[in-house]
């Protein structure tokens, strides 16, 4: 009898092996298999969206809130369970294990370089630094190809573990107030509405950058995280047309969801529920590209953009070439957020 109960435990956990086995090929790989079943991962954490941060500060959520709160998600990972970097070491260029193309953050602050790459960025999200005697945080968001360096000022911010239309949000150490990224505004908690000074940063490659910039720093691998970060730890998120998590206004887009954008945008004063309220544009860069310039009205003044040869991306500068606050995106976070 008991043989044949251990045979019969070993054929059900042979056929559940067999199964999973199956949803995972079917996926497209182990890497695909966690993003696409990320409700997993909320279970094991038992994440909610109770906002206890918040709540034991005597904030509540459901009346300091700019956007829809049905409509912020969980991510998978808990809070801080994708850790930013708060004490960033670097590399000199030679040093660096990065290759050359290696795609990069690059920013350039009051005389100082800094490449932040890609690699890291995907595991990390957030770098909380000081470049050129400004206290920045350097953000990046693998689903959405955001890019944008914030002013931080005495704080730092980390990863909430929470999306908005599939894209990173970020919450303020100090009050746990959270912050869209893409708005670089504040969406729930007590710093509602307040928007974050940004600074230009380009995504370009490592060697492109360190043409421009051979002084330049490169974050260093040396984390003090053990993660493989010569490794894509999206499948096949890149290329694929999956976007996970719902996002409104899909039906506005043309291109495919993964295409290459640059956006710029000013907000204004007033502040409409769940929607951004200002001025916004996106540039295609495969246009751009074609193009090499176009110039427009933005915010009452003329711009332009361009594509630059040397950095292999669209630059927005003001006609004089002051540069504008940009980012690179997918194409579907555009009608999602502006």
């Amino acid at each position: 009898m008991q043989k044949n109960l251990k045979l019969l435990l070993l054929g059900v956990m042979g056929a559940i092996a067999f199964s999973f086995t199956g949803l995972v090929v079917h996926a497209g790989g182990w890497d695909n298999f966690k993003l696409q079943h990320g409700f997993i991962s909320q279970i094991i954490h038992n994440q909610s969206l109770e906002f206890d941060d918040l709540r034991k500060q005597s904030v509540n959520p459901e009346t300091n809130t700019r956007i829809e709160l049905t409509e912020l998600l969980n991510g998978g990972p808990p809070k801080d369970g994708i850790p930013s970097i708060d004490t960033p070491q670097f590399d000199t260029v030679s040093a660096s294990p990065f290759p050359a193309n290696a795609p990069v953050l690059g920013l350039e602050l009051n005389g100082e370089s800094v490449a932040y790459p890609i690699g890291i960025l995907n595991w990390h999200e957030i770098v909380n630094d000081t470049i050129g005697g400004v206290n920045v945080s350097v953000t990046y968001c693998p689903l959405c190809d955001t890019g944008i360096v914030f002013d931080r000022g005495a704080t730092t911010f980390g990863v909430s573990g929470k999306l908005y239309q599939s894209c990173l949000v970020m919450y303020d150490r100090t009050d746990d107030s959270l912050f869209s990224q893409p708005w670089g505004l504040g969406i729930v908690g007590s710093q509602m509405n307040q928007p974050l000074q940004r600074y230009p940063v380009v995504k370009t490659t490592l060697d492109k950058w360190t043409a421009l910039h051979p002084e330049t720093k490169v974050l260093s691998a040396d984390t003090g995280y053990d993660r493989d970060y010569f490794r894509y730890p999206y499948g096949t998120y890149l290329t694929d047309t999956n976007i996970i998590f719902p996002v409104r206004n899909q039906q506005q887009r043309s291109l495919h969801p993964k295409a290459d954008i640059t956006y710029i945008w000013e907000a204004d004063s007033a502040t409409p529920f769940n929607e951004f309220s200002g001025e916004s544009h996106q540039f295609v860069n495969a246009e751009i590209r074609d193009q090499g310039e176009v110039q427009l009205d933005f915010n009452g003044r003329p711009i332009r953009a361009y594509w630059d040869s040397e950095l292999d991306t669209v630059i927005v500068t003001e006609l004089d070439g002051q540069p504008l606050v940009s980012s690179p995106a997918f194409a579907f976070v555009y009608p999602a957020f502006f």
